[in-house]
């Protein structure tokens, strides 16, 4: 395995590594991703020792596999492991590929593998005429907690929450990553949370999860809720915008009923306890009546 020095002068010597913020708002916040647009000769170790050297998710773009009707290869590293999925690295990637031009031309969609499968995606205009990008994740899934009376109580215990501070069911959601949603009564209790994060990752495998996402209503009119994501164990406590999460919030919120299923978008704000307030929009796909998958986007900015 190559040091993560090695990898990244490699990388900066060809003028390929890119570092952007995924899902801010009004220009602040977001997530950071550090994006390699030609990553043919990376090792997975090369593409580990990147992630930990940046201490956030990297992305990793190269050619896709043969014989196959795709685009581009995605791979997602955080610094203590490999994801299947990471959707504020897709954006960021397809942001990027965009500025530059290299995005294929007189296509709607882009089409990419990644290790969860087949994600696409698309450049819409929006209302003030700038370009943004929007990646599908598939038609997400809801399932009771495990042992629901002690596993509550184990998450009411790792977050320093009452049973009584809960909203509703604790529930495990999921399109690409398998998220535990966790109903508090509003946004201030979301962002007053003081977890232990030394428990969190046991407390994680044992529930199959990826992380606990606490989350609370902000404006139910307006589609709007607050969350944070306290990860299972990405090398860092805490995620500013985790656009996988939300989209796993979106069908938790349809499955019980918050939200109903059309093409007005859900807006998730999260990272305000960090002080890097974020912004995530989900909308559903639509077959008739039916959700089937659903897009996810937000705003990037470059990263000096």
């Amino acid at each position: 395995m190559g040091t993560s020095d090695e990898a990244a002068s490699r990388i900066h010597a060809g003028d390929e590594l890119h570092v952007v913020s995924v899902f801010t708002r009004e220009g602040r916040g977001g997530n950071k991703t550090t994006i390699s647009l030609d990553a043919d000769a990376l090792s997975a170790g090369e593409m580990q020792d990147i992630a930990l050297r940046f201490g956030h998710e990297s992305g990793f773009v190269s050619s896709p596999p043969e014989g196959r009707e795709f685009d581009f290869t995605f791979r997602f590293f955080v610094p203590k492991h490999e994801m299947e999925m990471c959707g504020h690295a897709t954006v960021g990637a397809m942001w990027i590929l965009h500025r530059l031009g290299r995005l294929p031309q007189g296509r709607e969609r882009v089409r990419i593998w990644t290790k969860s499968g087949l994600v696409e995606g698309r450049v819409v205009q929006d209302d003030q005429g700038s370009a943004r990008m929007e990646i599908t994740q598939p038609k997400g899934h809801v399932s009771p907690l495990p042992e629901p009376v002690a596993n509550m109580a184990r998450i009411a215990s790792v977050l320093g929450i009452a049973a009584g501070d809960l909203a509703g069911p604790i529930q495990n959601a999921w399109t690409s990553r398998v998220k535990t949603l966790v109903p508090l009564k509003n946004a201030a209790a979301v962002n007053a949370l003081t977890p232990d994060f030394a428990r969190i990752e046991n407390l994680c495998a044992d529930i199959g999860s990826t992380g606990l996402y606490p989350y609370a209503p902000v404006d139910l009119e307006r589609r709007l809720f607050e969350a944070r994501q306290f990860p299972k164990s990405s090398g860092y406590p805490e995620d500013p915008a985790t656009g996988i999460a939300a989209a796993a919030l979106a069908f938790g919120l349809l499955e019980n009923g918050i939200v109903q299923a059309d093409h007005r978008s859900i807006y998730v704000h999260q990272g305000r306890a960090m002080g890097q307030w974020s912004e995530i929009r989900i909308s559903f796909q639509m077959d008739g009546p039916r959700a089937i998958g659903c897009w996810l986007t937000g705003d990037v900015s470059e990263c000096e």
